[in-house]
């Protein structure tokens, strides 16, 4: 479990694999903050509340790996728009969580290694979003499409209906769905905006699990974002993973950018609790239902 060459990492994580015991739940959340646990505890379901615990461990993991803190003295803050932060001074890192259908995945970056000697130099920021390649709404998929209009561009319907059968037009929706998410969870304003005037343009057709497609490209206001780079590739068969690049240089090789799948003993490695054991805690999580498959 390492860097890969200009400070990057790619993991995903099986939740629908996962179903921690005690002793996992005891180790586990005595790892993360304070108020994180708090905010954990309200989940309802056993299913979203493994899912935000599994991304806080990756983001404590992947900064103890980027940067030379101690475990439990890296800090995390949310801004104002939700996003969580390093709070730690004088370390530069960007990294992003999301979870859908079986996976958790996180992305990040060493940006001090990616930075340029000026200080001008604006810096790289990364957004990550996984979709699962299906639908189950019960509506017919061309009436789930009508419904979904006003979330892409005209050239975007363009592309998605374009496929040749009904499971090439889903995958082409996922895909652009993963695409706009890993964008305005880079920049931070959720899908409030018109999604209409963020465009993608999808030159390589087919992902892949081994392979990076990284010639993707956006337009917003049908203006090119040239500063903008994407990653986008296959976790596994049935999803589909996009992270989104600012400022990142466009020298840089980014096509061995595939995810990792990690577990959870690899996650905790060399940690060093930050809260002590909570038996009454974890046994309450315990008691909490996971989600019926539907």
């Amino acid at each position: 479990m390492s860097l890969r060459n200009g400070g990057h990492v790619r993991w995903a994580f099986d939740l629908a694999g996962w179903r921690p015991s005690l002793a996992d739940l005891l180790l586990a959340t005595s790892c993360i903050q304070p108020e994180e646990k708090l905010t954990l505890q309200r989940f309802v379901f056993r299913d979203d509340f493994n899912a935000s615990l599994i991304g806080r461990l990756m983001m404590r993991r992947f900064v103890q790996l980027a940067t030379d803190l101690a475990y439990d003295e890296i800090k995390f803050e949310r801004d104002s728009k939700g996003k969580p932060f390093l709070k730690n001074e004088g370390v530069a890192v960007d990294f992003n969580v999301s979870h859908q259908g079986r996976y958790a995945v996180l992305a990040g970056m060493a940006t001090k290694r990616l930075e340029a000697t000026t200080t001008t130099s604006p810096t790289p920021k990364i957004g990550v979003d996984v979709m699962k390649i299906e639908y189950g709404g019960g509506k017919p998929l061309d009436e789930f499409f009508r419904l979904m209009t006003r979330n892409f561009s005209d050239d975007e319907w363009r592309y998605i209906r374009g496929r040749d059968d009904a499971s090439a037009q889903l995958e082409a929706f996922m895909r652009n769905w993963c695409l706009k998410e890993s964008y305005v969870k880079n920049v931070g304003v959720g899908i409030t905006v018109d999604l209409r005037k963020i465009s993608f343009r999808i030159q390589t057709e087919v992902l892949a699990r081994d392979r990076v497609v990284c010639d993707t490209t956006l337009r917003v206001n049908s203006e090119p974002m040239g500063n903008w780079r994407f990653e986008e590739s296959l976790i596994d068969r049935d999803h589909c993973v996009a992270v989104s690049l600012e400022n990142v240089p466009a020298e840089q090789d980014l096509s061995g950018n595939c995810f990792e799948v990690i577990d959870f003993r690899t996650l905790v490695e060399h940690h060093r609790p930050l809260l002590a054991i909570d038996e009454n805690y974890c046994e309450g999580i315990i008691s909490k239902e996971y989600k019926k498959s539907k």
